[in-house]
Order: structure tokens, then sequence, then C-alpha cells
């Protein structure tokens, strides 16, 4: 079953048992896979990678302005925003931990033969690539920097 099935299951679902929050996240997911399907004029499908990207693209847009509305005082908004970057969070595949990722770096710069900072951007093109929807890149930019000191 592609995300886009598994959505639209779920919209119905939410629907049913009218999660107007749920609802409102699942929705969003569905807006941002039909855009980029239409993306260029022509309808055509996106890969798994091109959708674990727009997952993630949702998550930091929910996480941001939660941040903005906590650091204003305004919990009330701030929960929602929290509520929905949980929901769109289930769809990702299983997220490395931090030793993991270090692990897949090391492996990464020995194979691109990286010995200083210099080479960070090297690494961090193969790196995002490999770990694209399993890693968050804030993380993976954090370990590159420490790792090719």
């Amino acid at each position: 079953m592609s995300l886009e099935e598994k959505i639209n299951a779920d919209i119905k679902t939410a629907m049913l048992a009218r999660e107007k929050d749920k609802l409102e996240a699942l929705r969003a997911i569905k807006s941002a896979i039909l855009l980029a399907k239409t993306a260029g004029g022509v309808a055509s499908e996106i890969s798994e990678v091109e959708e674990n990207k727009l997952l993630q693209k949702l998550i930091k847009q929910r996480k941001d302005a939660a941040e903005i509305y906590t650091s204003q005082a305004r919990q009330d908004m701030a929960d929602p925003e929290l509520f929905q970057a949980g929901v769109i969070e289930k769809y990702l595949p299983q997220q490395l931990s931090e030793d993991e990722i270090k692990i897949e770096i090391n492996k990464i710069i020995s194979e691109t033969g990286a010995t200083s900072a210099k080479d960070m951007g090297k690494v961090m093109g193969v790196a995002t690539q490999r770990l694209a929807g399993k890693a968050d890149g804030k993380i993976i930019s954090q370990l590159v920097k420490t790792l090719l000191v």
C-alpha cells in the first residue's frame, strides 16, 4: 500500500471518528503529495525518498511554528502543531539512533576519503542521500562536523 493510499484510508477513519486535529494533519500530507505529483504541470508518481522528504518538511514546519508560538507564550497554538507533527512522524520510516547515524557517517567518511572540515560538503552530500528519511538533517550535520574535526 502506497503512502497516498494509507493517507486516504486514514482520512476516512479520522472523519468517522471525528478527530479534527488528526484529520487536519492528514489532509496536509495529502495536499503536499498532490502538489508534488502535479509539479511541472504533468501528473507523475513520486518516489518513496521524495515522500519522506515531504513528510520531513511538513514535520519541520509544524515544529518551527510550535517553537514560535511557545516563544510568544501561546501554548494553546503550539499544542496542535506538535500534535500534528506527531501524527505526520508516524508515516516516516523508523528513525535511526544517534549511534547508528554515527556508524553510517564513519563509513561514509572512510569511503569518500574525507580528512578535514574542508571535505564536509562531500560527506554531507552522500550522507543526506543515504540517510534520507531515516535521520534528521540537523543531526547528520552536527555529527559530520564533530567527526571531521
